[in-house]
């Protein structure tokens, strides 16, 4: 009858009819006969620009924007999946179609993924949490007693024997007291609590909650956190996300990414002047830089943190990884118990622990753990509460995790398989790392320190300044610029040392050790010839 009326006499009907139009369908009304097939409505113009302004405003802005949005989440960047994998990505695709490039594969050396990159899962591990899941294999003979016997235990900690059953907050009991238990051998007796134990997402879940917990204040009491730099920047991200004050201290390059206490000074006193520091973060060994610190490093750390009355976090998630000869892991925990009492009783001391890293490489089940000691007993609830929002750490991740700590000992079925497939593991690792350090030392314009431990290499690279010009032109940092030429010549995907930060003038990127030894050789070789390419394009 014309826009805005209805034979029905609706006007919510005249809506309906002419959004359908506008849609480009054909309006149904309850007061006119369905035409025929072949037949068409026809409606005037009138009624049709009627029904496009109808529809315009039906569309309206949305609620959620990038101006609208909370600005913390868009100050965190994530350099390990940011723009360079997301390229990465689309080459891949553009592959699958058929699309002709240098190359025949993307390999992802960005992250430390080690099944992805083609190690072999532990069998032990896999077999418990097997059983764990399908708890009917335990009658089955094609597996071994001792894996059953701790499928069982783990299984009576869960709510119906289930592994689908929430947990409690801080972890499935048993599983805390194995946690417990093992780091009282790694530390030679120093004593551990199970309450002070809670199971987390991974390492990251842990060390994210923690630092929620810690920050506080506003303007320059606001809390600073103290990271190195280079970083994992799952720091930074969080750092971010909190609104928290970043206060970076530099690892000395020069001295194989050393620690130097006068730098953790140089840094707490500037930053004073702007925020509360209160926090400082450590990784041992490092990412990406894959130092090991010595004892006296972390005596003096740990001094420094009393005398400043500063909270420690110690990221040891590669504490299996280390390779040089002369190093060894230390854990913080039982160099402060070292140290005597007046250290031990009073440094407030959080240290995590991953499924995702060392030997196992189980990334994908974010099993993790982190102990938290001399923490104040009205904080303690406080965490409790707060770990409670997220109800539980995955099950089977904290099944992944008590086989961690919890591995066959000498005497049982499975330890004789389990050393043979652990000891590969890393002594396959300690031979990639060497190999890694010595080609890229051969190559001009890159320099590489030595890979003590951890996973990765994080070489320096010499970026002339035609090169430089040229990623100023395009908006990008040198090394950015760099690594997405590597990566769309190659095939080769490394991050860019700008996304771990790096002193003022000096360029990096970060590449995984991950793959097999023929791949890893083949990779190298790739680089170097880029690198070598690179430098004479842009002399």
């Amino acid at each position: 009858k014309g826009p805005g009326v209805c034979r029905s006499g609706r006007e919510d009907m005249a809506l309906r009819c002419a959004a359908s139009l506008a849609a480009g369908r054909q309006p149904r009304c309850p007061r006119l006969p369905r035409p025929a097939r072949e037949g068409t409505v026809r409606w005037s113009s009138a009624a049709k620009a009627s029904a496009v302004k109808i529809n315009e405003k039906a569309s309206r802005e949305k609620i959620l924007t990038l101006e609208s949005m909370n600005p913390q989440v868009k100050a965190v960047e994530y350099a390990v999946r940011g723009p360079i994998v997301l390229k990465a990505g689309e080459i891949e695709k553009e592959l699958r179609k058929g699309i002709k490039k240098p190359f025949t594969e993307v390999i992802k050396a960005n992250i430390g993924d080690a099944h992805a990159m083609g190690q072999r899962p532990i069998t032990f591990l896999r077999q418990v949490v097997a059983l764990c899941t399908y708890p009917n294999l335990l009658d089955s003979p094609s597996f071994p007693e001792d894996a059953k016997k701790r499928a069982r235990r783990i299984l009576q900690g869960c709510g119906g024997n289930s592994l689908g059953s929430y947990s409690a907050s801080q972890g499935i009991n048993c599983i805390r007291e194995d946690v417990a238990s093992y780091i009282e051998r790694r530390d030679g007796g120093v004593p551990a609590d199970p309450d002070n134990i809670y199971l987390t997402t991974g390492a990251s879940d842990g060390i994210a909650t923690i630092l929620k917990i810690l920050v506080s204040g506003g303007g320059k009491s606001r809390t600073g956190v103290m990271i190195p730099i280079p970083q994992y920047p799952l720091y930074s991200a969080a750092i971010s996300e909190l609104d928290a004050i970043q206060v970076n201290y530099y690892l000395d390059e020069e001295n194989c990414w050393a620690l130097d206490v006068n730098e953790l000074r140089r840094s707490l006193n500037e930053a004073k002047a702007y925020c509360n520091p209160k926090v400082l973060c450590i990784i041992n060994p490092g990412n990406p830089t894959g130092q090991v610190q010595n004892r006296k490093c972390i005596e003096d750390v740990i001094h420094f943190a009393w005398e400043e009355k500063l909270f420690l976090l110690a990221d040891e998630v590669y504490q299996d990884n280390v390779y040089s000869e002369g190093c060894q892991f230390h854990s913080f925990k039982k160099i402060l118990y070292e140290m005597g009492p007046e250290y031990y009783n009073n440094v407030e001391l959080a240290s995590f622990h991953s499924t995702s890293k060392g030997y196992m490489g189980e990334c994908g089940y974010r099993g993790g753990y982190m102990e938290v000691i001399n923490l104040h007993p009205e904080i303690k609830g406080q965490l409790v509460k707060l770990l409670s929002v997220r109800l539980c750490p995955p099950v089977s991740g904290q099944a992944a995790m008590d086989i961690v700590v919890n591995p066959p000992i000498p005497g049982e079925e499975s330890y004789s398989q389990f050393i043979k497939e652990k000891e590969s593991v890393l002594n396959n690792l300690a031979k990639k790392a060497k190999l890694t350090e010595d080609m890229f030392n051969k190559v001009p314009g890159i320099h590489c320190n030595p890979l003590q431990g951890a996973m990765y290499a994080f070489p320096r690279i010499f970026i002339p300044s035609k090169a430089i010009e040229e990623a100023k032109a395009h908006k990008m940092a040198p090394d950015m610029f760099y690594c997405m030429k590597l990566l769309e010549e190659t095939g080769i995907c490394v991050v860019p040392g700008s996304g771990f930060g790096q002193r003022e003038g000096s360029y990096h990127f970060r590449m995984t050790i991950l793959p097999p030894v023929e791949k890893l050789k083949i990779v190298l070789e790739k680089v170097k010839d880029f690198h070598i390419k690179f430098l004479e394009k842009y002399a």
